[in-house]
């Protein structure tokens, strides 16, 4: 299946049925009265967050919506019937907004969350509702009111606990097939990931965290060059992002200036992304030869002035993965204790 983490939506809730003018005309009923009835209300359209779901790309061929109109009210005290609301399908992580202003409008980020996105307009009144006292015979209504219009931008941001970001062929998606269930495409060559992969790793029984693999970085690319910036939006609600450097570059490329050059590229996007917590990986130590593994990463660290937490590891071996994971756990399971709201204790039992 395509991956498609943005579309653009028209949606349009169904308006509300006419009210009707009727009088009663019933044998041995010379003066029955009004018994015109409501109109109906319009279909509402919701959008509901699916787990199945992890791309919009049915938006992609299919842009407008419509919800069905309210049905109009008739004679003989009858309402019209509601019209058929219709739902729209999302992955979790969606964010609906405003295509012309921008404006954050929906969020789905709960497991079969349903949200109103466009409500129906209300049936008119029949001239039913006019009757009174001093006006026995009324001959008003009111037409329906029109649903909600609008026109929708759709952008999905994976939810992940742990983000993996570097350059291309560091070994992201080595890593993430050795230390998770997800399978990407793995090749010696650069740009193998053309999309977010998620997975997620099982630490212990009841413990687990997921892990999100993206597209590699080059310089430039907050300014759109290469495939990551893309999808750098899916590292904004990430809790940790570790930073995935190949400390064995087959060619003379410099490692340090390679690892500057993606911070710098965190920065020009988003200062909050950049202020994240950030761990060093350093990848790739079975191409190095032992007696010199020390000295290299210790060299890598001194250049880089990295002051953060330094993992050394072999994603193809899964030499130092099984340290990795265990740390990784603890930040993001002490992450989660934090943004739990505090319980509140009844001040009869303080």
């Amino acid at each position: 299946m395509k991956f498609v983490d943005e579309a653009f939506i028209d949606i349009a809730a169904g308006d509300g049925g006419n009210g009707c003018v009727s009088f009663r005309h019933e044998k041995y009923k010379e003066f029955g009265g009004p018994d015109g009835g409501d109109g109906g209300r319009g279909g509402h359209v919701f959008a509901v967050a699916d787990v199945n779901l992890n791309t919009l790309v049915d938006f992609r061929f299919s842009r407008r919506h419509e919800a069905r109109r309210g049905q109009h009210g008739m004679g003989s005290d009858m309402f019209g019937a509601a019209g058929d609301d219709i739902t729209l399908k999302m992955p979790v992580g969606t964010v609906i907004s405003d295509a012309e202003t921008g404006e954050v409008l929906f969020e789905l980020l709960t497991p079969g969350e349903k949200l109103v996105i466009a409500k129906g307009g209300d049936g008119g009144f029949g001239n039913l509702r006019f009757k009174s006292a001093i006006n026995r015979a009324p001959r008003q209504k009111t037409p329906g009111w029109a649903g909600e219009r609008k026109s929708l931008k759709l952008e999905l941001k994976v939810l992940a606990d742990v983000g993996l970001l570097g350059m291309p062929n560091a070994g992201k998606s080595t890593l993430i097939t050795a230390v998770s269930n997800a399978r990407p495409r793995i090749a010696d060559y650069p740009f193998t990931t053309l999309h977010p992969n998620l997975g997620v790793v099982r630490v212990g029984p009841e413990q687990s965290f997921v892990v999100a693999d993206l597209p590699g970085l080059i310089e430039g690319a907050a300014e759109g060059a290469g495939l990551g910036h893309q999808f750098l939006r899916h590292l904004q609600r990430t809790r940790l992002l570790l930073h995935v450097v190949d400390l064995a570059p087959f060619d003379d490329t410099d490692p340090v200036a390679q690892a500057k050059a993606i911070v710098g590229e965190l920065k020009k996007y988003d200062a909050a992304l950049y202020d994240k917590p950030r761990w060093l990986v350093l990848n790739k130590l079975d191409m190095i030869p032992v007696e010199e593994r020390a000295a290299k990463v210790k060299d890598f660290v001194r250049r880089l002035r990295f002051k953060g937490s330094v993992f050394e590891i072999s994603a193809l071996t899964r030499e130092g993965c099984e340290p990795l994971v265990q740390a990784v756990y603890q930040h993001v399971k002490a992450e989660q204790v934090a943004e739990q709201p505090p319980t509140e204790i009844d001040p009869r039992f303080a």
